[in-house]
This record gives C-alpha cells, sequence and structure tokens, in this order.
C-alpha cells in the first residue's frame, strides 16, 4: 500500500467492469485504495461494483459500493449524500462512466444519440453539479475526467456521438478548471487512445473483425506506433498522477495516454 492519496476519498464513477478482466474504472478504483484512499465506487450494475470493492477489501483497502444511474439528477444528488455520510468530505472526482455506440449521424437513431450523450456528458455535468460546492466548502479538490483521442482525431470507426461527447469533454473539463482556480480545485482529462478494455471487446469486435475479438485485437495493436494497445492500468496511472498532490499546480490539461498514436499524419 502507497499513500500518494493518503486520508482523501475519491468517488469512481464506472468503477466496475463490463466483462472479464479490468476497465478503466475498475482499476483506477482499486490503484487508488492501494495509494491510501477512501473509495466511493459507483456503478450502475451494483454486483460489478461490487466485485471492484471486494478487490479492494481483500488487498487491505477502505471501499464502499453504490449503484447509481449518473445520467439522473436525483441518482447523483443522492449518490453524493450517500458519500458524504459514508466518509465525510470528498477530495477527488473520477468521472470515468463511457460507453460507445457505433453509426454515423445519418446511421445513429436519435435515441442512440441522447443515450450515449445522457451517459457520457450528461453524467458528468450531473456529478460536478453536486460534487463542487462540497469541494469549495472543503477548501479545494480535484477532478479527473476520462476523454479520448476520439475527441481530436478520427479514428477509422463511425461512432459519432462517441466522439463528439468525448470532445465535449474536453471544453467541459477547461470551463471548470478556469472557473475554480481560485478555489484550489483542479480539473483535468485524460484521452486514452487504443486501449484493450472489455468495454472495447464488447463494443467493437463487431466493427473491426466481424466478431473475431482476437483478430480486432491484432488489427488494434498494428494501428499503435508501440504495435500495442495500452491497458487499464496506464489510465489507471495517468488518473492517480493527476489526482494526487503531485500535480498540485495542473490544472485545465489534457493528457494524452496514447502510445504516440495521436501524433501520426496517417
Amino acid at each position: 500500500m502507497g499513500d500518494r492519496l493518503k486520508d482523501k476519498v475519491a468517488i469512481v464513477t464506472g468503477a466496475g467492469s463490463v466483462g472479464p478482466g479490468w476497465g478503466n474504472g475498475k482499476a483506477t478504483a482499486v490503484l487508488f485504495a492501494r495509494e491510501g484512499a477512501k473509495v466511493f465506487a459507483i456503478d450502475i450494475n451494483l454486483a460489478a461494483a461490487e466485485e471492484t470493492k471486494e478487490i479492494i477489501d481483500q488487498e487491505g483497502g477502505d471501499c464502499t459500493a453504490h449503484q447509481t444511474d449518473v445520467s439522473k439528477s436525483e441518482a447523483v444528488k443522492a449518490m453524493v449524500e450517500r458519500c458524504l455520510e459514508t466518509y465525510g468530505s470528498i477530495n477527488i472526482l473520477h468521472n470515468n462512466v463511457g460507453i460507445l455506440e457505433i453509426g454515423g449521424p445519418v446511421e445513429a437513431s436519435e435515441e442512440s444519440w441522447d443515450f450515449v450523450n445522457n451517459v457520457n456528458l450528461k453524467s458528468i455535468f450531473l456529478t460536478c453539479k453536486y460534487v463542487l460546492p462540497q469541494m469549495e466548502q472543503q477548501g479545494g479538490g480535484a477532478i479527473v475526467n476520462i476523454s479520448s483521442i476520439a475527441g481530436i482525431r478520427w479514428l477509422g470507426v463511425p461512432y459519432i456521438s462517441y466522439s463528439t461527447t468525448k470532445g465535449a469533454i474536453r471544453q467541459f473539463t477547461q470551463s471548470v478548471a478556469l472557473q475554480y482556480a481560485k478555489q484550489n480545485i483542479r480539473a483535468n482529462s485524460i484521452l486514452p487512445g487504443f486501449m484493450n478494455t472489455p468495454m472495447v471487446v464488447k463494443s467493437l469486435a463487431n466493427s473491426y473483425a466481424d466478431g473475431d475479438v482476437e483478430k480486432m485485437i491484432e488489427v488494434r495493436n498494428a494501428l499503435c506506433p508501440t504495435g500495442k494497445m495500452g491497458d487499464a492500468w496506464d489510465v489507471a496511472y495517468a488518473a492517480l498522477f493527476l489526482a494526487s498532490d503531485e500535480a498540485k499546480y495542473i490544472t485545465g490539461t489534457e493528457l494524452v495516454v496514447d502510445g504516440g498514436t495521436s501524433c501520426k499524419c496517417v
């Protein structure tokens, strides 16, 4: 166990995993706990959050699992209240919830567009709405939002709602960072590139390789300058740095975690 987040309380949304293995939120929640944070693990699937809690408990950490639909205002408000009842403060807000649905502006349905926007973008608006007053009252805090290089680059797959929301998260984060800078509240975003996580496998296998997961991994690996996709721990360690006091003079920035992918011209 480390102490980079000792005595801090961290809300991690999307702290479960949609399938076997390590998703970004699950890895981040466990890493935060390993570094001394008390973790309030949020997921719409309580069983997934409880699986993360079980890992943290077994390692001697402190975690509370809580079911929340972060696209619903009253649910988010209740979640924040429950966290404060449990731990008394909120020092870190890590917004990791994200979904992906395939389709360009013609192919995607209006319902799909609204669904992705509500989960990916409205959720961050709502968590910040209810957490920021608490952080301001405490005298500071750190917010880390997961965006994507899909918000700055075309990655070869038409998912207009996903790329649009990920681009919007960047500007949302910068706006919060500048508005609250004098209140000692930092806000930064992480832009992962091609990652090998359960969410990617679930959402994209059909788009790359007709459902052949191994082929999809091979294709996506080849798109990376390093020859290999990143994993959830790459994102988790970036989040740990931005959430910690080591990043005390970093706000409004975008930390790209993509193995150099976004540097390529082709």
